[in-house]
């Protein structure tokens, strides 16, 4: 183990430690509470925000990509808890655009069925950062507690792979697992469009472009996702510095991730944009309250309901972006996390009868 990692390591365990502190003394060293836009930030997420101000830890956009990468990994790991127990993960490869591209199927344990509901699950991190390893817990998580196969997909990333090449391999992916599901021992009609951030942008693209196909998801879940590469929506402002996810770091994914400015209109990179989102698989859309990305989000919800499409919209009001990264450190995210699974859960039985 390299200094850096045994360094990152007592970081995390100090971060933990600090984080599971009584709310009484959370409070006291937090602060005075802070309000944007009408809404309180938890506690705990104040008391997080504040212990990265105390430790110098760099933001994204003043890192290297190759930092920043390493970095949140790291992240991830350290306060994504628990692994949740499962029944077998499998690493393997499949035909992408550009060569072989790797996924990670995660199965639950305990179930009976012949034929499980999956998640195609495309991970957060800007287009630029994010991976199969930093994910992990989540997908754990995910596939544990919705009784669903979890196929997490590497998809790649900018700098070295500009727009649209992560859409294109989202979209192989997708159709691969439709195609495959059978021999996989998955059920093709209950395919479930999934991901964060980017993630859920990709997840929103995917949806928009395969809905006439064999195998379309029946359901899209999209947890805080970006629909609108232009970042003009007031909560850029308000939520644009101090809660983790900065403008300064939207503009370094955009840079890195976009050639000109012109493919912001391009509704594979701005989904929101689509012309036509009518037909599109039902949607849970999850957004966060001090997330520059919230009112996106919201607005996306709002044009799939005008579209006639079946939406349910949740804000978690107290929490940042990101905080899918955080079940293992703070109880509001923890909870969200488990509001989310059981909004699945739900959706997937009504479809069911």
């Amino acid at each position: 183990m390299s200094m850096k990692e045994i360094a990152r390591e007592i970081q995390g365990k100090v971060a933990n430690l600090a984080l599971r502190m009584p709310i009484s003394w959370v409070n006291i060293l937090a602060g005075p509470p802070v309000a944007v836009d009408g809404r309180t930030l938890d506690g705990r997420i104040q008391w997080f925000l504040k212990l990265l101000a105390f430790s110098g830890q760099p933001a994204a956009h003043t890192m290297s990509v190759v930092e920043a990468r390493e970095d949140y990994d790291a992240f991830m790991k350290m306060l994504g808890g628990h692994p949740a127990p499962v029944s077998s993960i499998l690493d393997r490869t499949l035909p992408g655009p550009a060569g072989p591209m790797r996924i990670r199927i995660y199965r639950p344990a305990g179930t009976v069925a012949r034929l499980l509901p999956t998640i195609v699950y495309f991970h957060g991190g800007g287009w630029v950062i994010g991976s199969l390893e930093g994910y992990d817990l989540a997908c754990r998580y995910f596939c544990a507690r919705s009784g669903c196969a979890v196929v997490s997909v590497d998809y790649r990333l900018a700098p070295e792979h500009k727009f649209p090449a992560a859409v294109d391999d989202a979209l192989a992916a997708y159709r691969w697992v439709a195609g495959e599901a059978l021999s996989l021992g998955l059920d093709p009609d209950r395919i479930v469009v999934a991901g964060d951030s980017a993630g859920g942008t990709l997840a929103a693209v995917v949806a928009q472009t395969v809905r006439h196909e064999p195998h379309p998801p029946c359901l899209q879940w999209l947890i805080y996702p970006a629909t609108d590469m232009a970042g003009d929506t007031p909560s850029h402002r308000s939520c644009g510095d101090g809660f983790l996810l900065t403008e300064a770091d939207m503009r370094w994914f955009r840079m890195h991730y976009l050639d000109a400015d012109g493919e912001i209109a391009d509704p594979r990179a701005s989904p929101l944009r689509g012309e036509d989102l009518g037909g599109l698989a039902p949607a849970l859309v999850f957004t966060a309250g001090f997330d520059p990305l919230r009112d996106e989000g919201r607005a996306y919800a709002e044009r799939l309901q005008a579209s006639g499409v079946k939406t349910i919209h949740r804000e978690f009001e107290t929490l940042i972006h990101g905080f899918v990264g955080m079940r293992g450190a703070v109880h509001a995210a923890a909870r969200a996390m488990d509001d989310m699974v059981a909004g699945l859960r739900h959706e997937l039985a009504q479809l069911g009868r």
